[in-house]
């Protein structure tokens, strides 16, 4: 029987195995001392595993290259995933925003999961091997010597390691370095996913203050808006965090002098929000006006909000004029920082960049510089939103890659 080489085990190399071994013999190359290590980690450690939307509505939240996406997500749906995960054992649950996560909370379960279905397939599972070499013959892969020097041959390959976000976890972009010395181009990677950091020192003052329910924009020249989402988000030391912050963080990599601005009151019109404000200071009027926020925003965010109004705190309210509380009212609805830039790829989720699509047949995941190799996950040029979909990509062209693997030869 011939055999399969799979380089990574995270979901992409594991989906990759566990359907390469319906037909083939595999081994599973992994360099920790155990799989799934960054899928340990996602979500909290609760795995947002897909998205319950319809596949359809997958694209638009897909950033890097989504066209190229569209077999490999047809192919293997977010509803395929769910299937695949209950005949598992694992149970599911839809929560806001769609995402879908093990009903336990539990990432483990996810891995578990994944590790039964490799042994029921008879996978050969080597842990604790990084491989240091990749050695071709013939515009084939012919084997790879890993750290111990033992020589791993195969008739076919995948590579699927993974980008560089959350080395700690294994992701250090050496699949890229091997993809680049086959002859492959490789779009150079940057962060996607990542915190913002904003120029105004005082943003520690905040530091800790999560955000619900806010209207999160990036802007540039002219007011020009680049990405707008409602959701949550938090202030950091440096900047900003959060899911909607981190979805709108790619727009970064690409656009110079840009705002992050911040409706804190999005559900309210500008003169709903004005009734709602008149409404409290007549309720406080005979207090100073740093006593009188209380009831509409964290109690974090007032000290900052009063310095920025140009509104004096010891003023009474009863004083304040028209023109002052609309101001204020603008303030609440664009609270604007300045973005610095991207924290490193380090603390990013997903990277963008990776293995250029166009050497890719998207039908098959196969590569078309290397007659023998296929590609799934992060390491290709792909990447989406946060709320479960780089998870489905992963599963998705992992698929792919498995049940096509050897089929079509150059």
């Amino acid at each position: 029987m011939k055999k399969v080489v799979v380089i990574g085990g995270g979901p992409a190399g594991m989906m990759a195995a566990i359907y390469a071994a319906e037909n083939y013999k595999v081994t599973l190359i992994e360099k920790n001392e155990k799989l799934g290590k960054k899928l340990f980690i996602t979500g909290k450690g609760r795995c947002n595993i897909t998205n319950n939307k319809d596949i359809s509505e997958f694209f638009e939240n897909i950033h890097g290259n989504p066209n190229f996406l569209y077999s490999s997500l047809y192919s293997f749906t977010n509803e395929n995933t769910k299937e695949f995960f209950g005949k598992l054992g694992v149970k599911l649950k839809v929560e806001r925003g769609d995402r879908i996560f093990p009903e336990s909370d539990k990432s483990s379960d996810i891995i578990k999961a994944f590790e039964r279905a490799l042994q029921t397939k008879n996978v050969d599972i080597m842990l604790n091997s990084k491989i240091k070499e990749i050695i071709s013959k013939d515009n084939k892969i012919i084997k790879v010597i890993v750290d111990n020097d033992k020589e791993i041959k195969g008739d076919y390959f995948i590579f699927a390691t993974g980008g560089l976000s959350y080395p700690q976890t294994g992701s250090t972009g050496e699949g890229l370095d091997f993809a680049k010395k086959v002859g492959h181009n490789v779009i150079k990677p940057k962060p996607s996913l990542v915190p913002i950091e904003v120029k105004e020192t005082w943003i520690k003052e905040l530091q800790g203050l999560s955000l619900r329910n806010i209207e999160f924009s990036i802007k540039g020249e002219k007011n020009k808006i680049f990405y707008t989402a409602f959701g949550e988000m938090i202030f950091t030391h440096f900047g900003i965090s959060g899911p909607v912050v981190l979805s709108g963080s790619r727009i970064v990599n690409s656009k110079p002098n840009l705002k992050a601005v911040i409706n804190l009151k999005p559900a309210l019109s500008f003169e709903e929000l004005d009734k709602r404000i008149q409404k409290d200071f007549n309720k406080y009027c005979n207090k100073d006006f740093k006593n009188a926020l209380n009831d509409l925003l964290p109690k974090k965010i007032i000290d900052k909000v009063i310095e920025l109004s140009g509104i004096d705190e010891n003023k009474k309210v009863n004083s304040i004029t028209r023109e002052e509380r609309r101001n204020l009212i603008d303030l609440l609805q664009n609270f604007e920082l300045s973005i610095k830039g991207l924290r490193s790829i380090d603390e990013a989720i997903v990277t963008a960049g990776g293995v250029d699509v166009k050497e890719i047949d998207p039908s098959t995941m196969k590569s078309k510089v290397v007659d023998n190799l296929y590609f799934a996950g992060e390491m290709i040029d792909v990447d989406a939103v946060t709320g479960g979909y780089n998870l489905q990509i992963a599963l998705s062209t992992g698929y792919l890659a498995g049940i096509h693997v050897g089929k079509v030869e150059n």
